[in-house]
């Protein structure tokens, strides 16, 4: 059987400007801090809480990301994120998609994530039993990034 996505929901998380932290041997270190936005979709709605950040290493055209933050849910349910991936820029790169005539990613570049949600609360346990993959964009008119959220089937 082949896997297969199905969209679950879309986070827009509102950024600070990058914080520089340092430089290592060819790498560069960054904290992005989070500062709220939202969180839609057909599986899960609610915000994202402000507080959270992305530490990004660059190591010459890759970023690594490691972001952590918290989304609470519609109910009121708070979920812990730990969303890893990489932005690169470059010719081999995936050509755009869409979904549903959204613009999830672009040519030329390869920003993908690898989020593990947490959380006790039983109408949200399914994130944290579930393989998800987000396909991101930056919004640099409103100094933010979304994520397309796809839970693998």
């Amino acid at each position: 059987m082949t896997p297969a996505l199905d969209f679950a929901f879309e986070i827009r998380a509102h950024l600070a400007p990058a914080l520089h932290v340092g430089h290592g041997d060819g790498e560069t270190l960054e904290f992005t801090p989070i500062t709220g936005g939202t969180v839609t979709g057909p599986r899960l709605t609610g915000t994202v809480l402000p507080g959270g950040g992305d530490w990004s290493s660059t190591r010459g055209a890759v970023c690594q990301l490691d972001a952590r933050y918290l989304l609470r849910a519609e109910d009121g349910a708070v979920i812990d994120i730990v969303n890893r991936g990489y932005y690169r820029l470059g010719p081999d790169c995936p050509e755009q998609h869409e979904d549903d005539g959204l613009r999830v990613s672009e040519v030329g570049v390869y920003y993908r994530t690898a989020p593990v949600f947490r959380t006790d609360a039983p109408a949200h346990r399914w994130l944290a039993e579930t393989v998800f993959v987000g396909l991101a964009r930056p919004e640099d008119e409103e100094r933010t990034v979304a994520i397309r959220m796809y839970a693998l089937r």
